[in-house]
């Protein structure tokens, strides 16, 4: 089978997510979220060059649906193309927010995880601590229905979504303001008398296609809860990189966010100095955000079980409610 490029991949993958067959207008919207940007015209020319290959199958009206090589090729994908798109959706979602810190309007990047519908009020119980403690990026939620679409998914039938602040907000936040930041990885961050001590286990967002904090949470890694009520235990937290003239500004910025229930930066590093035991460079500065799925990551050491998708695209602030 040839191999194909990343836009096709990048298609192939898009009609894999969806599940079923779709338009050009549609594609083009989904890849703009992964970062790639292609006209409808484009997008016919990769699927007709695809349907060559037998892997997408031309439906008419309906659009194109991947075949049973599509489902392979996709199935064993390269994973420095995987790689590509994720890093690529981290700085593309941080581009896309836009939030007015003045208004409080705007939109923001939000978490998406599935609970079955059964469990869901028990298990808000156990996540609501972990929403109002420092290890969350906010305390904001949007709860979804079964049937109700959100994105590019649709709810299933018996489970409830919730969508949660994810820390990739804060990077569009400071990047809208002159700050460019620096994914580096994200881990466990280990926590002694409720203040963060040292990462225990890091990801690099450069190597993973899975979002590190989802990695943990499914891996029983983390200890939220036992954090929470004990002031020991490992959380989910990302590590950002910044130009150290910019601490003073990023400082004041993040009691702006505050404001808003935007929270989460959980230390500051100072000026070529390592933070957390992580070196960052000269003349660059350190930060530590808590992950928006930290309440997840409580809910499943409680025994519920969760699907989540990190950074599942931007939602409305308006539409969020409090915990």
């Amino acid at each position: 089978m040839p191999e194909i490029g990343r836009k096709e991949f990048a298609i192939l993958r898009v009609l894999g997510e969806h599940g079923g067959p779709l338009g050009g207008s549609t594609i083009a919207r989904a890849l703009q979220t992964h970062g790639i940007e292609l006209t409808e015209r484009a997008i016919r020319y990769h699927l007709q060059a695809l349907d060559a290959l037998g892997m997408t199958e031309n439906l008419g009206r309906a659009g194109r649906q991947l075949t049973e090589a599509g489902k392979a090729e996709l199935a064993n994908a390269r994973v420095a193309d995987q790689v590509a798109l994720t890093f690529a959706r981290i700085e593309t979602l941080a581009y896309l927010t836009q939030f007015n810190l003045e208004q409080g309007a705007g939109k923001i990047v939000i978490n998406l995880s599935l609970f079955r519908q059964n469990e869901f009020d028990q298990a808000m119980k156990v996540m609501r601590p972990a929403f109002l403690s420092r290890y969350a990026t906010s305390d904001l939620v949007a709860v979804f229905n079964p049937g109700q679409k959100i994105m590019d998914q649709v709810i299933p039938r018996g489970m409830i979504g919730l969508g949660t602040v994810s820390a990739v907000t804060l990077n569009g936040i400071l990047l809208s303001h002159g700050i460019p930041v620096q994914s580096e990885f994200g881990g466990l961050l280990e926590i002694a008398g409720y203040e963060p001590l040292r990462f225990t286990d890091i990801i690099r967002y450069g190597g993973t296609s899975i979002d590190p904090v989802e990695v943990f949470i499914k891996g029983k890694a983390s200890s939220v809860g036992q954090a929470i009520s004990t002031g020991r235990g490992k959380v989910g937290a990302g590590f950002r990189i910044c130009p150290a003239l910019a601490r003073d500004h990023v400082m004041r910025l993040v009691d702006a966010m505050a404001a808003w229930r935007l929270k989460g930066v959980i230390a500051i590093g100072a000026e070529s100095r390592p933070l957390l035991e992580m070196d960052v460079g000269v003349d660059r500065m350190g930060f530590v955000i808590c992950a928006g799925l930290n309440p997840i990551a409580a809910a499943e050491e409680a025994g519920f079980s969760t699907t989540s998708r990190a950074m599942s695209g931007l939602f409305e602030y308006k539409d969020l409610e409090a915990i």
